[in-house]
């Protein structure tokens, strides 16, 4: 769609909105941004899926990539909590080709892991789009992916353990790096086409038979 059917669908979709609702979606759309875009390799227990998804919304980042290969990304909704109305989940094959498309899109690729050298998460300096990958539960980043990425990431451990969960570690990467756009002036927020198609899915999803409604208005 151009900008301006973009503009017009939204307009369209806004009379099945409730006032509150409608005021919501234009609130936590401002501060939205793709600027840091976390990717799941192979995420295999739904509870962590889940949690990622949450964490991931609740820092106003609202897209995920899930790189799939035997396992299915299918977030547990009880522990969403509802965040995955508005966190879209792009699934793609577990491949290299699937990153080379990501950095193809304009994002550096760090893989959250203490190998390579990895820089500490505190002392990161965030000048460019990431690309943030988070390994399996078990494995963690794959070696091939390791070798692929940019650069690596790791957060401090403070104890005997050596690694946190998953799903943590996607919390506290998310947080800690959206503290750093918010301090470092980057323009890091949805420029005005992308932040009007977020609106269109957050508003489809709101809507019973959301998706009815948007394929009957793009027909006429």
């Amino acid at each position: 769609m151009q900008m301006k059917d973009v503009a017009q669908t939204f307009e369209y979709l806004k009379q099945f909105l409730t006032d509150e609702r409608l005021r919501k979606i234009e609130h936590f759309s401002q501060d939205s941004s793709d600027f840091v875009l976390p990717v799941m390799e192979d995420i295999y227990q739904f509870r962590n899926a889940a949690a990622i998804v949450r964490s991931v919304e609740a820092c106003g980042f609202h897209k995920v990539v899930a790189m799939e290969e035997e396992n299915v990304f299918n977030p547990n909704l009880t522990v969403t909590k509802g965040a995955e109305t508005w966190v879209e989940v792009k699934k793609m094959p577990k491949t290299i080709s699937s990153l080379q498309e990501i950095k193809n899109e304009g994002y550096k690729i760090l893989a959250v892991s203490p190998e390579k050298n990895a820089a500490m998460l505190p002392d990161y300096e965030i000048t460019e789009p990431i690309a943030l990958v988070f390994g399996t539960e078990l494995e963690g980043v794959s070696e091939e992916v390791l070798d692929f990425a940019d650069e690596t990431l790791a957060i401090p451990m403070y104890g005997f353990t050596k690694s946190f969960n998953v799903s943590v570690a996607a919390g506290i990467c998310m947080y800690e790096l959206k503290q750093k756009l918010l301090k470092s002036g980057i323009e890091y927020k949805l420029n005005e086409e992308k932040l009007l198609q977020m609106k269109i899915r957050w508003a489809v999803n709101s809507i019973r038979s959301g998706n009815q409604i948007l394929e009957q208005y793009l027909k006429t």
